[in-house]
């Protein structure tokens, strides 16, 4: 190895290195998930499959899916216009507006839910107009779905921000000398290079709701078949101490993360293959 490599290196040899990474990652991540598994591991198989497939776990399953996804592709949607306002435009409270991004990720997430609670409850601020409007919000997946785009558009926004600032203006402009219009220009140029950072906040933002508790509780009803999330039933079956059932409905979850951030990644990587 040259003398010059030796120079340029900030951190300590690759060996010292990977060894802290492969370290730290096993105490905060691979051994905790593999404690998971383990403890699912203890009951048979019968008795696991008849807990993830049980009616009540099922419904869980499609509920948390069904409103994560649909609060990610809000998120994705809104958060990507957020982060343009904030990149490609000057206006009096600008701080504050980039400030308030940040506050989901820094409010408490059961706060979250109280306050979303008392605003979108039928006697709340704006509940009771939408029930008199014959919509009621709070308790219903309605709310749960508020309440998981409320914790995941700074993942959008935070992800979306950064490369529309590295962007550079001169190809839209030239776009426009040679004739295309605004809608070809924001297809054509803009959405290919900020659609791998909108797909990251997707991805986290989806990630994030899969297994949000705190904010959903008290705004979602918990209703087992109608309003009860995955994380609920987990805790409903620790505080039973069932702990091998909650492990079980636990890695079934966490399968299908895994299974869901490979396959964004693989895109990802193709996306950023084609455009190399």
């Amino acid at each position: 190895m040259s003398a010059k490599s030796k120079r340029n290196r900030v951190l300590p040899g690759f060996g010292l290195s990977m060894g802290y990474t492969v370290i730290y990652l096993s105490l905060i991540i691979i051994i905790p998930l593999s404690v998971l598994f383990l403890k699912a591991s203890t009951i048979s198989i019968s008795e696991f499959l008849k807990t993830v497939t049980d009616e009540r776990v099922v419904a869980s399953y499609k509920l948390t899916l069904y409103t994560s996804l649909v609060a990610a592709i809000v998120n994705a949607c809104f958060g990507t216009l957020i982060a343009w306002v904030l990149v490609r435009y000057k206006f009096f409270g600008k701080r504050v507006v980039d400030a308030l991004v940040d506050l989901p990720f820094a409010l408490p997430t059961a706060v979250a839910g109280i306050a979303l609670t008392s605003i979108y409850a039928p006697n709340g601020w704006i509940g009771h107009y939408f029930i008199g409007a014959g919509i009621k919000i709070a308790y219903t997946p309605i709310g749960i779905m508020i309440a998981l785009t409320f914790i995941g558009i700074p993942f959008v926004v935070r992800s979306v921000q950064p490369v529309l600032e590295d962007l550079d203006q001169q190809y839209e402009e030239a776009a426009a000398t040679l004739g295309a219009n605004s809608i070809q220009i924001f297809f054509k140029i803009i959405l290919p290079a900020i659609s791998p950072g909108v797909l990251t906040g997707f991805a986290l933002a989806f990630a994030r709701s899969l297994g949000e508790y705190g904010s959903v509780v008290f705004i979602a009803g918990n209703m087992p078949m109608k309003t009860e999330i995955v994380p609920l039933l987990i805790i409903t079956k620790l505080e039973q101490f069932n702990y091998a059932g909650a492990a079980a409905i636990a890695s079934v979850m966490l399968i299908f993360s895994f299974i869901l951030l490979f396959l964004i990644n693989f895109w990802q990587w193709k996306m950023a293959k084609k455009h190399a």
